[in-house]
């Protein structure tokens, strides 16, 4: 296997980009593996690394679909039920309590 070549933080020559920039040129990696690395040195544990791909062999984010659009949208009301009072709260439920912030008030007090 060869090496990937490896460039420091910022340093990186035009015609890479990572998949957040790809994604805000409207592009997907389209299954190219990764060509290059990208380091950022730290002083107490080893570099943070981002991953390159070719911004030409790149392709178009795939269109919206309904189907999609509509998959997107029960998995984000999933995300935003309360298991215990079975309501939509309005915002993505936390995993660490695992129950929206009014039963998980009603369960620390009832603990006391």
């Amino acid at each position: 296997m060869a090496t990937l070549p490896v460039f420091r933080w910022r340093l990186a020559p035009d015609g890479y980009a990572t998949r957040r920039q790809l994604r805000a040129l409207g592009l997907r990696p389209g299954g190219q593996d990764v060509a290059a690395e990208l380091q950022r040195p730290r002083r107490r544990r080893g570099p943070l690394v981002a991953y390159l791909y070719r911004v030409d062999l790149a392709k178009p984010v795939r269109p919206m679909t309904p189907a999609r659009r509509s998959a997107l949208e029960a998995a984000m009301a999933a995300r935003r039920t309360c298991p215990n009072c079975r309501t939509d709260v309005g915002y993505c439920i936390p995993r660490s309590p695992g129950m929206c912030v009014a039963c998980s008030d009603l369960d620390t007090e009832s603990a006391a």
